[in-house]
């Protein structure tokens, strides 16, 4: 079988992230990093052992030998990239949420099936071995009618004034913060769980800091900020740090979830439960491998992920015995791993959300805005 080779744009913490779930696919090469900056391509390639490092995005999609390209820069620069990516003939996996709009979203989507292209949104978060199985129970009738969804995803990494990060400025991330960020991520995650659409949803937001000590220095996502009072500049804030959103999943279930960057002691607490008339189940991200089952009439029960116990689908997503956890990472393997082999072979199975699972994302995000703004549900 011919090596595949990959283009990653962007160096920051995902393009770190989806170069390093690449490489352990073992079939794919990654040739070429894009950043900003010379420099910082240049940077990233000396860590990273990467032969081309540019800031010329045009060179390296001109380059036939390409197969493919992962899209990991600042929400605004999706379309026009994924855009020019497409024309050159490329694949793309691209970080969520695709794009700025709903309009930019289908744009992408109509384009890359008219080029007959393999396209993925990077909702990597469906893919923790234990999370598949909550999937098949949902499908197999092990809960029963779904009645209710409830959850959170919690950080608190934008907790204190002096937290910065290019996602709080609207014209890099979009209108939505919080909500666009990993709130994009419940709301395909539940989805995705049960089979159901959201079809309408009621919005509240807020910004908890309405002003920002913005440092004159570039800091990566999620870390530590130890800079002098001397190296900020404070900057009004436009987009929010807490959500609040109540659904209506399919026609029946009803449900409801919060989503937050200010929850101090939650590192990454993405964490939903799932409720029917014969069961329930409750996932936390902050631990991958446990799934707790809850029963009316008889005890609850915690399993840990053991694929060699899971029902064959979701075995199918644990690479490691029982005993060894599988995390964030792996999650990023699991979809790079489905979505390159879409580009070896274009009869391979479409086991990846590819960019109508991003457009949906969208359309949904611009309806939390609409509920938000007019105070009111809305009908998705």
């Amino acid at each position: 079988m011919r090596k595949l080779k990959a283009a990653v744009i962007g160096a920051g913490f995902m393009g770190r992230t989806h170069t390093e779930a690449i490489r352990r696919l073992g079939n794919v090469e990654v040739v070429a990093v894009v950043a900003a900056t010379k420099e910082e391509a240049s940077s990233f390639a000396a860590k990273s052992s990467i032969e081309w490092a540019t800031d010329d995005v045009a060179a390296v999609l001109a380059d036939k030998s390409i197969d493919g390209v992962h899209i990991c820069t600042p929400n605004a620069t999706h379309y026009p990239l994924t855009k020019a990516a497409l024309e050159a003939g490329k694949s793309v996996l691209c970080e969520k949420p695709l794009a700025m709009s709903a309009a930019e979203a289908q744009e992408m989507l109509n384009l890359a099936e008219a080029k007959g292209l393999v396209h993925c949104t990077n909702h990597n978060l469906r893919y923790y071995p234990v999370v598949q199985q909550i999937r098949r129970m949902i499908q197999r009738g092990d809960l029963g009618e779904i009645l209710v969804v409830q959850g959170t995803y919690s950080q608190d990494w934008l907790l204190y004034d002096t937290d910065f990060n290019w996602r709080i400025l609207r014209e890099h991330n979009g209108p939505l913060r919080v909500v666009g960020d990993i709130g994009s991520h419940w709301m395909d995650m539940i989805q995705h769980l049960t089979g159901q659409k959201i079809t309408a949803l009621c919005a509240d937001l807020n910004i908890i800091h309405k002003t920002r000590k913005r440092p004159k220095v570039a800091v990566e996502t999620f870390a530590g900020k130890l800079l002098r009072p001397e190296d900020y500049e404070e900057v009004p804030i436009d987009t929010e740090d807490f959500g609040a959103v109540l659904i209506h999943l399919g026609d029946k279930t009803r449900g409801a979830y919060t989503v937050s960057q200010v929850s101090a002691g939650c590192k990454n607490r993405f964490e939903f439960s799932i409720f029917g008339t014969k069961g329930g189940v409750s996932w936390n991200q902050e631990r991958p491998d446990e799934l707790w089952i809850g029963n009316r009439n008889e005890p609850n029960r915690i399993i840990l992920k053991d694929g060699s116990l899971l029902y064959p689908e979701a075995a199918a997503y644990a690479e490691y015995p029982g005993g060894h956890s599988e995390g964030y990472d792996d999650t990023h393997k699991q979809v790079a791993k489905r979505f390159w082999a879409r580009v070896a072979d274009r009869s391979a199975a479409v086991e990846y959300p590819t960019f109508a699972d991003g457009l949906h994302g969208m359309r949904l995000l611009e309806k939390v805005i609409e509920s938000n703004e007019k105070r009111a549900w809305v009908s998705c």
